[in-house]
């Protein structure tokens, strides 16, 4: 329950003390479909994320033969680079807006401007139409993983926070594999043909996202952010609401092992006391944290936003064969959170994250010496991508999980947003740009550079996360990161 603490009179709301157990009710309830029903209605933000990254991959050759636009394996790039700096600008705005007004309403918001730019990507004319409405799909993504990681975090309990993060990012996949399927089917010319096909494949997404915004019109407010942003009354009622639901079914819920905490009430959280937590405070998370999103994005945007270009400009793939290349590779990025992601809450976030980091590492060095020596051929290396991306994907999303959970609540979804922007805009703006000239230079050896800097990165974060990554499994959030509305250790 939240209970008010006498103060002194004439003190205003704003100032106010209180104690609440709402963070140790949320961790102690069993999992149930109320979670399973969330995760879906929320995580799905992730399936199109992969789609559109897909997409920009698997239609890449029709978008160089296309009237309207006749683009270059640079432009091709460069559109990726695109979608990634929209990206990062989105998670900066959402994100501040996320802590500010509330996870609620921002997933709302950006899931209609994801739905509007993608849908508008459909009708480009030209080049500059095309770049525009790409960073814009790409700024509501952005905005949705801040919106949406945060509240998935508050509302999981924490004995099954990494696991649960970890599948759902791996969710990406489906999308990417829906992204690859699509483009197949709709790239046929007994279909719809390349130049229609591109245009409608764009369109996969728009249809999605509506029926998104019906599964999430039954979600709450996230009760954490309430309670810390002077509604506990309201995150108490909607705490409430979730136990009767328990009850009613006849499900047990385990006593209460936790303290409450008190909180002293605001609305916001000044910018400087942001910051100060972030890189002053917290500086050493912070590190941790901005090198394993700069070397997952550098290694993910750089290999996956040009594979196609790899196939059919190495390998002679017909354009309209790539996607069916994309499905194992996603198989084994699906499967790794979802096979690895217990791992993390047993074994540990600092063991875990790390060894994925190294293995994936260390495969990518030996696979793209393999490529560079024309020693494989597309089906294995379509199979030492598979392999690689297996260990490769529960580590990207480990990453997320990392600082989204490492952080005060006051902060998590801007948290969420720095670090991804810092590290997107690193890896992932670099790796599309630098991989596309790359492969125009038609040389397998600077491909194979370009192969060891996504290795070598990832070696350093696996590093960085063995000496100074967070032990955050099964603990609260409140125990991770302190609250900084937090008054006392009580």
């Amino acid at each position: 329950m939240t209970q008010a603490v006498q103060q002194p009179s004439g003190a205003s709301a704003q100032g106010r003390f209180y104690n609440t157990d709402i963070p140790a009710r949320l961790d102690r309830l069993p999992w149930t479909r109320f979670h399973t029903l969330l995760v879906l209605a929320l995580g799905i933000t992730w399936l199109l994320d992969g789609l559109e990254v897909t997409l920009a991959g698997s239609v890449a050759s029709a978008l160089k033969g296309s009237p309207a636009l006749n683009m270059t394996n640079t432009e091709i790039g460069l559109a990726g680079a695109t979608y990634i700096a929209g990206a990062v600008l989105g998670a900066l705005l959402f994100g501040w807006l996320t802590d500010r007004l509330g996870r609620r309403k921002l997933f709302f918001i950006t899931l209609f401007l994801y739905i509007g730019a993608t849908a508008a990507t459909a009708f480009s004319w030209n080049l500059w139409s095309f770049l525009l409405f790409r960073f814009l799909t790409g700024a509501g993504i952005g905005g949705e993983y801040t919106a949406i990681n945060s509240t998935i975090q508050e509302f999981t309990p924490a004995r099954y926070r990494g696991w649960v993060d970890l599948t759902i990012n791996g969710t990406f996949w489906l999308g990417a594999a829906l992204g690859a399927v699509g483009a197949v089917v709709l790239l046929d010319p007994q279909v719809a043909g390349a130049d229609l096909g591109w245009r409608l494949c764009f369109g996969i997404g728009a249809v999605l996202g509506l029926v998104i915004i019906l599964m999430r019109l039954w979600i709450p407010e996230s009760p954490r952010w309430l309670m810390i942003h002077n509604q506990p009354e309201e995150a108490e009622r909607i705490v409430a609401s979730i136990e009767r639901r328990y009850q009613q079914c006849g499900i047990a819920i385990p006593p209460l092992q936790a303290p409450p905490l008190r909180l002293c009430a605001r609305d916001h959280t000044p910018l400087r006391e942001v910051f100060h937590s972030l890189f002053v405070e917290h500086r050493r998370r912070a590190l941790v944290g901005l090198a394993l999103l700069t070397a997952q994005a550098f290694f993910y945007n750089a290999i996956f936003f040009t594979y196609a270009l790899v196939l059919t400009d190495f390998y002679g793939v017909p354009a309209a064969k790539v996607g069916w290349y994309v499905l194992p590779f996603a198989l084994g990025n699906f499967c790794g959170p979802l096979l690895l992601g217990r791992l993390f809450d047993v074994l540990g976030r600092r063991i875990m994250i790390s060894a994925t980091y190294l293995i994936s590492g260390v495969l990518l060095a030996i696979s793209g010496y393999l490529f560079q020596q024309n020693l494989i051929d597309v089906t294995q290396q379509t199979l030492a991508w598979m392999v690689i991306f297996f260990f490769a994907s529960a580590a990207a999303s480990s990453a997320y999980l990392t600082v989204a959970e490492t952080f005060p609540l006051e902060i998590r979804a801007l948290a969420i947003a720095v670090f991804y922007a810092f590290g997107t805009g690193l890896g992932g703006l670099i790796g599309p740009t630098l991989f596309g000239a790359l492969i125009d230079s038609g040389e397998r050896i600077n491909v194979y550079y370009g192969y060891l800097t996504g290795a070598a990165l990832m070696v350093i974060a696996a590093l960085g996360q063995a000496l100074w990554g967070v032990a955050a499994e099964r603990r609260a959030l409140e125990h991770v990161a302190r609250p900084l509305s937090q008054v006392n250790d009580s």
